[in-house]
Formats: C-alpha cells, sequence, structure tokens
C-alpha cells in the first residue's frame, strides 16, 4: 500500500503471515539533496493482529522503503521484506526501517527501529490504553513542560497497543506562540507555519499530522506500542457534518472538500489496515485473541447534518453510524467468540454535546436530553436491544471526545428505554489538548455517573494544569477479568473498576 504526494513521503507495510505488500513511490521531489534519505517522524505500528500488523514510516524523499522484522532485539534473525514466514503468535516483533534512493540505489539511509506485539492465540494477559484529543485549543508541543508528557506516562505501562479514540489533531487549530498562564509563566509552543492558519489544503491537513510526531514522547511512544485509531470532528474541523457552515477564517467554502482532504491525511499518517471493498474506511474489527475483540467505529463519515435531532422515526437526518456500518457492527458483535467485546465509539454515548459553545443550539453527539429515544438515539436503542437479543455479552464501550475523565454505568431500571443488559462506558482524554468540564447527563439510557474529574466549569486550562486523562485496561489471562483503570498524566491512578465476565 502506498500514498503519493510531493513534499516527503509517507509509507505502510503489511507484516503479515502470508507476506507483505511493498512499492514505490515515485514523485519528484523538489529539491534533491545529495545526503542520505532519512525517516523523517519516526516509524509507528498500528492493527496488531495474531499474524502480523502495519507498520508506517515516513521519508524526505522519493524513496523504496526496506523492512527487516526479528523476534530478537539484536535482530540475530533478521529477514527481509519480502517474503516472510508466518510470524508466531503472541510474540515480540522487532522491525527496522529504512529508505533507498530511487535515483541512486546503493545509497540508504540509517534504519529505525519499532517493535510491536502480535496477538495471543491462547489466553495470556492482555494490557491497553487508551484516550483522545492532541494538540488542542492552542496548546502544541512545549519544552519547558516536558512536551506531550501523556505519551511517556502511558508508555511506562508497556501497553500491548494504545486505542486513539479521535481528534488526533486539530486541523482547525492555531496555535499562538505563546501563552500567559494564570500562574504568571510562559506557555512557549513549538511553532511551524502550517500551524498559524487553519488546514485547508493536503498539505496543511498532513503538517498538523506531523507536527505532532515532533514530540519526543509521542515518537517513542509510537516505536513501542501499536495504535488502533479512529478519528473525530477535529481532523477536519470543529463539529462538522454535512451541513457544517464554515467560519471567516476559511477561504475554502466547500466542506465535503475539506473532508476529502483531511481523510486523506488521516490515512496517509496511521497505520489502518486498508478496507479492500471501501478503499478509506475507518470503522473496522481487531482481533486481539481469544479475550478480547476492538470494534473501531467512525461516528462522522456517514452521520446525517448536525441539528436538533428530534426525529422519532430513523431516516438520513438521523444517521450517525449509518446503515451499512450498524448492520456491520451487529453482524460482527454476533461473530465475535472473544470474551470481552470492546465497542471503540469516538464520541460518548450520553453526555450531552452541542453544536456550538455557547451550549445553546443544536446536537453535536447521540444524545439529545431526556426523554425516550429520538433522532440519533434511535440508533443506539436498536443496537442496544439486538445486543441483549441476541446474547451478546461483556460489551464495553471506550471513548473519549470530552475532555476530561468519566465512569458510567448503564443501568435499564433507571432508563426512559429500558430494553438492554446493563453496561459500562468509559470516557478518557484529553491527552494533550485543553481542558474540559463536566457535560449534561441524558438519562434516555439511564447513565449513572460512578466517578468524573474534570475541570472547573468554564475554564479551558493548559496540559501542565494537569487535566489531562488516560484509561488503562488489563485482562487477566487466567479469569477473564477486566481492570479497568482512569489515571492522569502524572500516572496518579484515580479510579478503578474489576468487571466478572459473563459466560459467552
Amino acid at each position: 500500500m502506498n500514498s503519493r504526494f510531493a513534499r516527503g513521503v509517507s509509507r505502510r507495510h503489511v507484516i503479515k503471515g502470508a507476506g507483505a505488500a511493498l512499492g514505490v513511490v515515485a514523485m519528484p521531489y523538489l529539491s534533491r539533496a545529495a545526503d542520505r534519505p532519512l525517516v523523517t517522524h519516526g516509524v509507528q505500528s498500528g492493527d496488531v493482529s495474531t499474524n502480523g500488523g502495519v507498520v508506517w514510516a515516513r521519508a524526505d524523499r522519493p524513496s523504496q522503503m526496506l523492512v527487516e522484522v526479528s523476534t530478537t532485539e539484536s535482530f540475530k534473525d533478521a529477514r527481509a521484506l519480502p517474503p516472510i514466514a508466518a510470524l508466531p503468535e503472541g510474540q515480540d516483533i522487532f522491525y527496522r526501517i529504512k529508505f533507498r534512493d530511487l535515483s541512486h540505489p546503493d545509497i540508504s539511509g540509517e534504519a529505525v527501529t519499532g517493535r510491536f506485539r502480535t496477538a495471543p492465540a491462547g489466553r495470556r494477559n492482555v494490557s491497553f490504553v487508551w484516550g483522545g484529543d492532541v494538540a488542542g485549543q492552542g496548546w502544541g508541543i512545549n519544552a519547558d513542560d516536558g512536551g506531550m508528557v501523556s505519551f511517556s506516562t502511558m508508555r511506562k505501562h508497556q501497553p500491548d497497543f494504545l486505542i486513539h479514540s479521535g481528534d488526533t489533531i486539530y486541523a482547525d487549530g492555531i496555535f499562538p506562540a505563546e501563552v500567559k498562564l494564570a500562574d504568571g509563566k510562559i506557555w512557549k509552543n513549538l511553532m511551524i507555519p502550517e500551524k498559524t492558519k487553519v488546514a485547508e489544503t493536503l498539505d496543511e491537513f498532513r503538517a498538523a499530522h506531523k507536527y505532532n510526531f515532533l514530540d519526543e514522547n509521542v515518537r517513542a511512544f509510537n516505536a513501542e506500542v501499536p495504535i488502533f485509531v479512529q478519528w473525530d470532528d477535529h481532523e477536519v474541523t470543529n463539529n462538522w457534518s454535512a451541513s457544517k457552515q464554515l467560519p471567516a477564517a476559511y477561504t475554502v467554502r466547500d466542506i465535503n472538500l475539506l473532508a476529502a482532504r483531511a481523510s486523506r491525511a488521516f490515512h496517509d499518517m496511521y497505520p489502518l489496515r486498508e478496507s479492500l471493498n471501501e478503499p478509506g474506511r475507518v470503522y473496522r474489527t481487531i482481533n486481539y485473541g481469544p479475550l478480547l475483540d476492538v470494534f473501531m467505529l467512525d461516528e462522522r463519515s456517514y452521520r446525517g447534518p448536525n441539528g436538533p435531532n428530534l426525529q422519532e422515526i430513523y431516516g438520513p437526518d438521523a444517521y450517525f453510524l449509518g446503515p451499512d456500518q450498524m448492520a456491520w457492527l451487529k453482524r460482527a458483535l454476533s461473530n465475535s467468540k472473544a470474551t470481552w467485546k470492546v465497542i471503540a465509539s469516538d464520541m460518548p454515548l450520553s453526555l450531552i454535546v452541542y453544536d456550538d459553545y455557547a451550549n445553546t443550539q443544536g446536537s453535536e453527539a447521540f444524545a439529545q436530553g431526556n426523554g425516550p429515544p429520538r433522532g440519533r438515539e434511535l440508533e443506539i436503542a436498536d443496537l442496544l436491544r439486538f445486543i441483549r437479543d441476541n446474547g451478546v455479552t461483556n460489551t464495553v464501550w471506550l471513548t473519549a471526545d470530552v475532555h476530561y475523565a468519566a465512569a458510567h454505568y448503564y443501568n435499564p431500571d433507571k432508563a426512559q428505554f429500558q430494553e438492554f443488559a446493563p453496561f459500562w462506558e468509559f470516557v478518557a482524554g484529553p491527552l494533550h489538548a485543553g481542558t474540559g468540564w463536566q457535560n449534561e447527563l441524558d438519562n434516555t439510557f439511564g447513565p449513572e455517573v460512578r466517578f468524573a474529574k474534570a475541570a472547573p466549569a468554564g475554564k479551558i486550562l493548559s496540559p501542565s494544569d494537569g487535566f489531562q486523562f488516560f484509561g488503562h485496561v488489563r485482562i487477566d489471562g487466567a479469569s477473564g477479568q477486566m481492570s479497568v483503570t482512569l489515571r492522569d498524566r502524572n500516572d496518579t491512578a484515580l479510579w478503578s473498576t474489576t468487571l466478572d465476565p459473563k459466560p459467552t
């Protein structure tokens, strides 16, 4: 799989039991230096399964991507791709990537090394982290604050992977060079020209992603921890849907054109397994052994226009996942043999998110207010009923978006709509962005707030103020129990619970 553009080259390479795909990108580079081609933004891996994963790197010029893999850190048993024999399950895989100059095949750059662990075939322990919201509200990389600290903190737990719950960038977010904080200190953003305006061109969208990779914490994390990534609104612009009216800062006035460019940049910059049936698709199932399946949702590409969200009959204006994705999710949940089914939703189910910052109009998320299911909630009601009626057990929802940490228990006895089995939803984030305050709760599906930690109402604080959160999940291989802990960027365990699996 390859991606083509004029300023540098980003590449993904699939490592799997059946072999590997390797391509050459032949777009001309504007200034062909005589030195060796460089890996410019570190390496990444993602969408790991029992027989492999996807690795990613970016070169500073048109190059051929060369990948070696090994089951030892010394690379004593290294093999170049392609071809490659089937990779063992639950195995640490070390890989190193370098680029070879197209015009001078004898010239190669230095290799950059990464690692990932393939998913287990047996019942070993599983550990992963999740969160979202990076470089938002004008808070970029500040070396004086240690950079994007949450990534360093998460890395210490040596998780098997990260579920990135969206808002991987803030394409609409402009960075000031400096911000004076309440304590009198100065927040100093690392600056690049593209972050002084909203992203509109393909290069500007790509630059917003590349900005995050300038952080040492992010690059070190990416080299060791696979990413399961999804997108939300800020990969394009705030609260985007087909009805989005772009503010005056945009010279491009077509939201569909912006979304298309943003989607291309998103897929260029992350190691997703691509769908052969629908190129550019984000929703997918990641089978991570007998204890866990992860269902990555896309709550942007198929939604109807943002609006009051009060429809009583399901139709295009009430779409959020949309019929095709709903059918896929029901089918995938029914077919899952894993103990735990984690539904990675970029937006929470019952927190009211308005379509404007003044919190006065429209619905941006599922929730539209207390009462029976209406609008986008019709999809959730249908899905929850399906899960109950088809005996799908041990579903857990993980989400981000609202920039605070929370644990919600959904109790049908306290719900307006009661045709579902109890379940949990956990909220984490931001990983590195402005802080949020606690949202209003919608009682349609009976959520109970078991824990919440947010910034004081009305205050958007910097990452240095400490309201940065991620979630950590551990599944015990012997008992199958799932432990969920909400942590802050200093690694303080704020709240935790352990869930016992029901028989599947």
